[in-house]
């Protein structure tokens, strides 16, 4: 049973049925933000950050949660994940900005890696290679010494 706090990261490769994080895992923290405010810039608690135990969570099963860990590694403090919105004058938009951020990178982690496609060196730029490799070898055997036979 999802809550309406609950942050809910849309379905997509790697989350077939989607994920939902439970709101009592998240981990909201406000502080004095500074850029767009005026004056109640310095009376108003609008910056967000959103913290998430990735090792804890059970929005994760194992095979995700690996994944998951192994990708965001240099965002990660431990094995908390979090992010940080300022952009928004109130502290109501940038709850919403970081729960979106957060499911943004929720969802590009848990995505399978694309596997690379092998690629074949066309017969003109084999054949311009190898032409390149006997001129060169052409040119450093001419700065030989002649040889005295």
């Amino acid at each position: 049973m999802s809550r309406v706090d609950d942050l809910h990261v849309t379905t997509g490769p790697g989350a077939p049925r989607g994920l939902i994080v439970p709101a009592d895992e998240l981990v909201e923290q406000f502080s004095r933000a500074s850029g767009p405010g005026g004056q109640g810039v310095n009376t108003t608690d609008s910056r967000v950050q959103l913290s998430l135990d990735l090792a804890t969570t059970s929005a994760l099963d194992d095979a995700q949660r690996a994944l998951v860990l192994a990708r965001l590694a240099p965002r990660l403090a431990g094995t908390v994940l979090t992010v940080t919105a300022t952009e928004q004058r109130s502290q109501r938009r940038n709850r919403a900005a970081a729960r979106e951020r957060l499911a943004d990178l929720l969802r590009g982690a848990v995505a399978p890696p694309v596997p690379r496609r092998p690629t074949r060196r066309t017969r003109a730029s084999q054949r311009r290679r190898l032409q390149d490799k006997r001129e060169r070898a052409q040119l450093k055997q001419d700065r030989r010494r002649p040889r005295t036979d």
